[in-house]
C-alpha cells in the first residue's frame, strides 16, 4: 500500500472529512471540524512531503493541466476508501493539495438531520432548490441526500453536472446520468444547455457560479423541471439578492418575477460543534416558497424574508437563529458555539442549555 492509500485509508478510519497537503508540513486532517497533524513513516523510493503526496494522485495530463493552470479541481476513486475530491494548488512555489473524503453511500436526508419539508419539496414535479452555506457546511451531502431520495421514491430521469462527482448513485426506482465537468462537458452552463434536451425530469447542478448556469436553471425550472443546485451564500436573503446581482441591472426586475415564480426553497446550512466532542450537527434556515414571499421577491423586500420565515413555522420554515436557539436549548452545542453563530446573540439565557 502507497503512503498516499495509507493517509487515506488512516482517515477514513478517523472519521475524517479532509486531508491537508500544506508545503513544508506533514500531513493533517480535519475531523470534526478541527485540524489534526498526522506522522506518516516512509516507504523506499517515496517521499512523504506534501509535492511528493500530491504529485502521486495525478495523471499525466493532469499534471500538464496543473503546471499550466496552477490549480485543478478532480475526483479519484479509492478501493477500500471509496471516492474522494482533490483540489491540487501552489503555494509559494510549492504543490499542496485538499482531499475531501465522501461517504461510502449517498447519506439520506434523515440521518443528516434536515428540516422534514425537505423531503416534501424534492417530490415536487418543478421548481428550483437551492441548498447554501459557506465552504465546509456540507451543501454537497445534502444536496446528494436530496439526489438519493428522489432516487429511491420516484420513478424519473435525474441528469447531475457536478465539479467533481463525489457520490456515485445507483439506480433505484430512478436512472441516473452524472456528468463531470472538464472530463464530460466544458463548464456548468454547456452542460445545462446540453442537458435540457436528453428528456430530463430532475436536475442537479453542482454549483451556480456564472450568469449563464443560473439563468439557464432557472429557465430549466420554469419549463417542467425540479432543479437542485448549490450556491455559496450565507442565507436565504443573500442568496436572493446574489442570483439578481449577478444579472445586468436592465434585467433584475425580470429575474426577480421568474425567481419569484420558479423558486421553491432555499436551505441555508451550517455545520456547528457538538459539546459532547462527537462530531458536528446541522443548523439550518429554512426559507419555503408561498404568497407572501413571492410578494417579497418580486418587490425587493428581502430584509422582510427573516420575519417571514419566523412567521411561517407551520409551512416548514425557519431561521438560523431559531434553529441554532433549540440545539443550545437541546444542550446539543455549547454557550460559546451558540453565541458564534447567532445574528442576534442577546436571544441567548446562559440559563438555556446543558451544555455549559
Amino acid at each position: 500500500m502507497s503512503i498516499i492509500e495509507s493517509l487515506l485509508s488512516r482517515a477514513r478510519e478517523k472519521g475524517a472529512s479532509d486531508i491537508h497537503l500544506i508545503p513544508g508540513l506533514p500531513p493533517v486532517l480535519r475531523i470534526d471540524g478541527r485540524i489534526v497533524p498526522q506522522e506518516i513513516g516512509g516507504i523506499a523510493g517515496v517521499g512523504t512531503d506534501s509535492a511528493s503526496l500530491t504529485r502521486s494522485l495525478l495523471n499525466p495530463r493532469q499534471w500538464e493541466e496543473l503546471q499550466k493552470e496552477r490549480h485543478l479541481g478532480f475526483a479519484l476513486m479509492f478501493p477500500g476508501v471509496g471516492r474522494v475530491r482533490v483540489e491540487a494548488f501552489y503555494s509559494m512555489g510549492q504543490l499542496g493539495a485538499a482531499i475531501r473524503l465522501a461517504a461510502i453511500e449517498p447519506p439520506r436526508l434523515e440521518d443528516l438531520g434536515a428540516p422534514p419539508v425537505l423531503e416534501s419539496l424534492t417530490r415536487s414535479p418543478a421548481g428550483l432548490v437551492l441548498v447554501t452555506g459557506p465552504t465546509g457546511a456540507g451543501k454537497t451531502t445534502t444536496l446528494n441526500a436530496m439526489v438519493d431520495f428522489v432516487n429511491r421514491e420516484r420513478s424519473c430521469k435525474i441528469i447531475t453536472i457536478e465539479d467533481p462527482i463525489e457520490f456515485v448513485h445507483r439506480p433505484k426506482r430512478s436512472v441516473i446520468v452524472q456528468q463531470e465537468v472538464h472530463d464530460d462537458t466544458p463548464a456548468f452552463a454547456t452542460a445545462l444547455i446540453h442537458v435540457l434536451r436528453q428528456d430530463p425530469d430532475v436536475i442537479v447542478v453542482g454549483e451556480m457560479r456564472s450568469l449563464d448556469t443560473i439563468q439557464t436553471a432557472l429557465t430549466a425550472a420554469e419549463t417542467g423541471h425540479l432543479v437542485l443546485a448549490t450556491l455559496h451564500t450565507n442565507n436565504a436573503a443573500q442568496t436572493v439578492d446574489r442570483i439578481v446581482d449577478v444579472f445586468p441591472p436592465h434585467q433584475q426586475n425580470q429575474v426577480r418575477v421568474q425567481l419569484a415564480a420558479s423558486l421553491d426553497a432555499i436551505l441555508s446550512q451550517r455545520l456547528l460543534p457538538r459539546v459532547d466532542g462527537k462530531g458536528r450537527v446541522l443548523a439550518c434556515e429554512m426559507l419555503v416558497n408561498c404568497p407572501a414571499v413571492r410578494n417579497i421577491i418580486r418587490d425587493n423586500r428581502t430584509q422582510q424574508l427573516a420575519s417571514t420565515m419566523q412567521s411561517n413555522a407551520d409551512l416548514g420554515m425557519c431561521t438560523m437563529d431559531s434553529s441554532v436557539l433549540k440545539l443550545y436549548h437541546a444542550g446539543i452545542i455549547s454557550y460559546d458555539t451558540a453565541r458564534d453563530h447567532l445574528e442576534n446573540p442577546s436571544q441567548l439565557d446562559r440559563r438555556g442549555g446543558s451544555g455549559l
